[in-house]
């Protein structure tokens, strides 16, 4: 143990009685200043054990530890300490639910968001699974053949995974949901993370219970993981209960199930595993984490005993986790695993521009607004964006309360119409419905037959256009629609630049997810540390834990 003050021993024994946690006896004993204490909180691997002197509060190493009781005239009592205090070796694999992990073949209890348009991409997801950790491919946005050449990649690099895939809910383009899933049942894909759901919906129901069956001793095995990424407790009831009676039925007369099957399948939930996404970044409920984790906690365990199922349910933590104290905070509160989306896009490995990198590095927790969603723009559906740097949230704002306000583009004013062309989309709008049609035309042909005789949505396609693209350039770099970036961002994309200011993270170029993630683990499980301490009375330092160099954690953490 390193030492910055020298080591002292009791001038006299202790008077009478006895520690609650023992007496230490031999070893190295050293006042507990404070650079010495946080060098001992640091070393994960060891525990740190505070004895009492009469210098005050020392730490001790190398000794033993009896529970023999401390009276006056007491033999032999010269170099014995009362134990003060104890926390325990905690190494960030210990972190979570061990079931979590083990289910999905991980180390560590951290899972990197599948952020849309691939900006949660292979390389992502690759660095995830070399890590020991999970990444989810950022399938929402994409074409099939996009998603597929995603699979081909990433089943050749990570052939034993863990990977995982986004399934979003597509309620404006239900054929493309059931396409996605479709095409991960084809492919073998295991693991979803199904988000934005405001119900459940068929093709989310068929990839769950595709391949169900029983196992040589009779127990139901469902290979299909779905992790249900939640805001409501409306919403999470339905992912923690078994599959919709109704919706078994319609899979059993389409033929993806048998009875027997079906039969099974309402023995498990939806998904055994939620996130509770609170204030984030893309499509949010800006819900505070420390009331919606502990609701979603209190509905796990109510409905897993109403359902009584064999398999436990399980509740990680989503949105503002962004430093190791908001990680340490999300364990405490009983996460089996902690998920970062905002964080991972200011990374090199995200999907998207170094431009987008650099504004993103440079946002503060403020730096963040709503905005219409393109997927849900015609329910009114908002996604929180970066607003610094960028007019997309408040352009993408006057083209939804146009669409309220009029029936048709032919019902714009001659302002509302100039206004469009020349500051907004940059060309007429006769060109614009020209080249949204021909992208629908080869996405989603029904789009356009409902368009012919609704000319509301018509005018929904057009303005969707406009929200599409804006994602599109700024993953690009765009240089000439630098001003209309859309960039999906959350709050915890401050707290990130706040806590890595002055250190080598703070420029995006050494920003690698691993790098990032393992700071995060390794800075919650010092903090979980210096609360158990904390808890038995020692004054610890508030001092936040700085981020530290790969090699450095790695030669920590061996």
């Amino acid at each position: 143990m390193s030492a910055t003050h020298p080591s002292v021993r009791p001038a006299t024994a202790p008077s009478t009685g006895s520690s609650r946690l023992g007496l230490w006896r031999g070893g190295h004993v050293e006042l507990a200043g404070e650079q010495a204490l946080l060098e001992a909180l640091r070393d994960v691997r060891r525990a740190v054990w505070i004895v009492r002197t009469p210098e005050g509060p020392a730490l001790a190493d190398g000794g033993t530890v009896s529970t023999e009781t401390l009276t006056r005239g007491s033999a032999d009592t010269t170099d014995l300490l009362p134990v003060a205090a104890v926390a325990p070796p905690l190494h960030p694999q210990d972190l979570g639910d061990p079931g979590f992990r083990a289910d999905l073949g991980l180390r560590y209890a951290y899972v990197a968001g599948a952020m849309a348009n691939g900006i949660g991409s292979t390389a992502i997801v690759e660095a995830m699974g070399r890590a020991g950790m999970v990444g989810f491919f950022g399938a929402a946005g994409l074409a099939l053949d996009e998603v597929s050449a995603a699979i081909d990649r990433l089943q050749a690099g990570l052939p034993d995974g863990p990977y995982g895939f986004n399934l979003i809910h597509s309620p404006a383009e239900p054929a493309l949901e059931a396409a996605v899933a479709e095409l991960y049942i084809r492919r073998g894909v295991r693991l979803v993370s199904a988000s934005a759901y405001l119900g459940l919906t068929l093709p989310l129901v068929r990839y769950r219970t595709h391949g169900i069956h029983r196992d040589a001793e009779g127990r139901v095995v469902a290979p299909n993981h779905v992790l249900g990424k939640v805001s409501r407790v409306e919403v999470a009831s339905k992912f923690l209960a078994p599959p919709p009676d109704e919706m078994l039925a319609e899979l059993v007369r389409s033929g993806d199930l048998t009875e027997d099957q079906a039969e099974m399948a309402r023995t498990i939930p939806v998904a055994q595993d939620l996130i509770a996404e609170a204030d984030s970044g893309g499509h949010t409920d800006n819900r505070p984490a420390l009331a919606l984790l502990p609701t979603l906690l209190a509905l796990r365990d109510r409905l897993a005993t109403e359902h009584g199922y064999a398999m436990s349910l399980r509740v990680g933590a989503a949105g503002g986790i962004a430093t190791p104290d908001s990680a340490a905070a999300a364990f405490a509160m009983g996460a089996a695993f902690v998920l970062t989306g905002s964080v991972n896009q200011a990374c090199v490995e995200a999907g998207t521009s170094d431009v987008v990198r650099q504004m993103l590095a440079a946002a503060q927790q403020a730096d963040v607004c709503m905005a219409p969603a393109a997927d849900m723009f015609e329910m009114g559906v908002k996604v929180q964006v970066l607003k610094r740097g960028t007019m997309f949230a408040m352009r993408a704002q006057k083209l939804f309360e146009i669409y309220r306000s009029r029936a048709s583009l032919d019902e714009l004013s001659a302002a509302e119409r100039d206004q469009l062309e020349r500051m907004i989309f940059r060309q007429d709008l006769a060109s614009v419905w020209r080249d949204t049609e021909a992208f629908f035309a080869e996405r989603d042909p029904r789009q356009l037959e409902r368009a012919a005789t609704d000319p509301k949505h018509r005018m929904a396609l057009v303005f969707r256009s406009y929200l599409g693209q804006s994602s599109t350039w700024a993953n690009r770099g765009d240089a000439s629609r630098r001003i209309d970036y859309q960039i999906w961002c959350g709050p915890s994309m401050g707290a990130f630049n706040e806590w890595v200011r002055g250190t080598f993270l703070e420029q995006p170029a050494n920003r690698d997810v691993a790098t990032v993630a393992l700071n995060l683990m390794h800075g919650a499980a010092v903090r979980t540390r210096a609360a158990t301490l904390r808890a038995q009375g020692v004054r610890v330092p508030t001092t936040s834990e700085p981020p530290r160099r790969r090699a450095d954690l790695e030669e920590r953490l061996a």
